[in-house]
């Protein structure tokens, strides 16, 4: 545990979960999304919390309350020349509740998802950035690449 601003960052529990998917749900936009979402995620969260060699779930605490949030996932690849042993960690879901934004915690969750990623021997972390987010991985080290992200949903 860790003290950053008025807040503690921490790792999540099991008993984290409902307090998560809440602060995931601000990440979307659609006020009359399906909520079925929130089913799959609450299992996936409880079969991940507690597996440190495939994922990481820090979380900043205030007065108890969970206020920031961010993950980290292993995906395993093929190895290649920008990612020599196939390790990529993907950081996703980085949030802070708006009233509780520029007390650095946003920065403490990207630096222990690199941490962790470090320690779990991954070549890389990717992320796809908002335009509010680009300065903050900005800062940290992470660069724009020529690849542009596309998606197929099933």
């Amino acid at each position: 545990m860790t003290t950053t601003g008025n807040g503690r960052l921490r790792a999540a529990t099991a008993q984290d979960g409902v307090a998560l998917l809440d602060l995931w749900e601000l990440l979307f936009d659609d006020a009359d999304m399906q909520k079925s979402w929130r089913a799959h995620a609450a299992e996936w969260f409880a079969r991940f919390v507690d597996d440190l060699d495939n994922a990481r779930f820090p979380v900043i605490e205030v007065d108890g309350a969970i206020v920031a949030t961010a993950i980290g996932t292993l995906e395993l690849g093929v190895p290649n020349p920008q990612c020599t042993k196939g390790r990529t960690v993907r950081l996703a879901n980085l949030i802070t509740l708006p009233e509780h934004r520029g007390h650095g915690y946003g920065t403490a969750l990207v630096l222990d998802v690199l941490s962790w990623a470090r320690s779990i021997e991954a070549d890389r972390v990717d992320l796809s950035a908002t335009p509010e987010g680009k300065r903050l991985y900005d800062k940290l080290g992470f660069t724009l690449t020529s690849a542009p992200r596309m998606k197929c949903v099933l």
